[in-house]
């Protein structure tokens, strides 16, 4: 496969990623309250905290992976974020029969985003990125 075709599809790749996390980001920040209480349904410690946290992976991932910066660093944080979050959120093994089916699609969705953010953080953001300016 060609150079251009690569960075061609990492940068497309990367912007996929920023579709998911960056609005997911956005929202926790515009309806921080109601975060706070999703993430105080599901028992656990320090809510006010936790949404804090998931809103600030998500925006400043989001911005690593736009410009590619610090790419491989942000797909890392990002994929453990989305293993944890999948656990305590998408828990379809504890959801009632009637929305297991849906809550086992996000999870497997979200198990499926990691993997890419492990290629994504193996293999780099591409050439058409801050970090391949860093390097040359």
């Amino acid at each position: 496969m060609s150079t251009s075709i690569q960075n061609t599809l990492s940068l497309i790749g990367r912007l996929l990623f920023v579709a998911l996390f960056l609005p997911a980001g956005i929202g926790k920040l515009t309806g921080f309250s109601g975060t706070v209480g999703y993430i105080a349904s599901v028992g656990l410690p320090a809510p006010t905290l936790g949404a804090a946290l998931a809103l600030a992976v998500e925006i400043l991932g989001s911005l690593a992976l736009l410009a590619g910066f610090g790419t491989r660093i942000a797909a890392l944080v990002l994929a453990l974020f989305t293993l944890v979050a999948s656990f305590f959120f998408h828990a379809y093994w504890a959801a009632p029969a009637a929305q297991q089916f849906v809550t086992q699609l996000l999870f497997m969705k979200n198990i499926a985003v990691v993997g890419g953010l492990l290629v994504l953080a193996a293999n780099g953001a591409g050439g058409w990125s801050l970090d391949a300016r860093r390097t040359r």
